[in-house]
């Protein structure tokens, strides 16, 4: 049996050195179009000026049609740290022993049993555990992308999306935002914290020679979820 045994184990990285590795699919930049607002037809005056076209002096620049582009200030951290310390005890002790037994000295049913020599049985259990645990995580990331409006929403609500897709020597990094945003938390130079952003994704994904380092081999991830120890 241990043999067989031993045989497995060297065959297993044989049997499964063909399995492919599926990684996780990387975002794709929103490059499609988004749909444009229905603009009513409006009876031609016969003037060049276009005011739908045109850029006003004073009028606000803010992003707030389907398609208009603003900027997302990304500016997230996030520190959680949890602690947990547990201390249980438990002691018991048992003592049994016969006084009496219709007038006898001896018991029947236990051989060399004496009534009234003290105790027959005499128990003691303890058990003591400890437990102690700390776990402790930081993040943060600091960038501005450039996004579009693809759904205009009542109540001044507007749904955006952006990414950015940024590739140096051989490494790809992408940068995938979108939420909800208000129409009155959009400054006067058309940007928005992403913290005032409602149902706020924001993502970071990276691909190359440093994101492979940073990953534990084939052979570790296989013995990983096979090994029972």
């Amino acid at each position: 049996m241990r043999i067989y045994l031993l045989v497995f184990m060297l065959a297993l990285p044989v049997l499964t050195g063909c399995r492919t590795t599926s990684r996780p699919p990387m975002p794709t930049a929103v490059v499609t179009p988004p749909p444009q607002e229905r603009v009513s037809a409006a009876e031609n005056p016969g003037s060049l000026f276009d005011p739908d076209g045109a850029t006003m002096l004073f009028a606000d620049a803010r992003a707030k049609r389907v398609g208009d582009v603003l900027l997302i200030k990304v500016m997230e951290s996030t520190l959680s740290k949890s602690k947990a310390e547990t201390d249980a005890n438990r002691g018991s002790s048992m003592a049994l022993g016969v006084d009496a037994y219709l007038g006898k000295d001896k018991l029947p049913l236990i051989p060399g049993a004496t009534v009234g020599a003290g105790d027959l049985v005499r128990a003691n259990s303890s058990s003591t555990f400890a437990g102690d645990g700390e776990t402790k995580r930081e993040s943060s990331i600091t960038t501005t992308v450039a996004a579009r409006v693809t759904r205009v929403l009542g109540g001044g609500l507007m749904e955006v999306v952006g990414a950015r897709e940024t590739r140096v020597n051989g490494e790809t990094q992408i940068v995938l935002v979108q939420g909800v945003a208000r129409d009155r938390d959009i400054d006067a130079d058309n940007t928005i914290m992403s913290t005032s952003l409602a149902e706020a994704r924001i993502e970071l994904y990276g691909e190359g020679v440093l994101a492979d380092k940073q990953r534990p081999g084939w052979l570790a991830r296989i013995l990983d979820n096979v090994w029972p120890f």
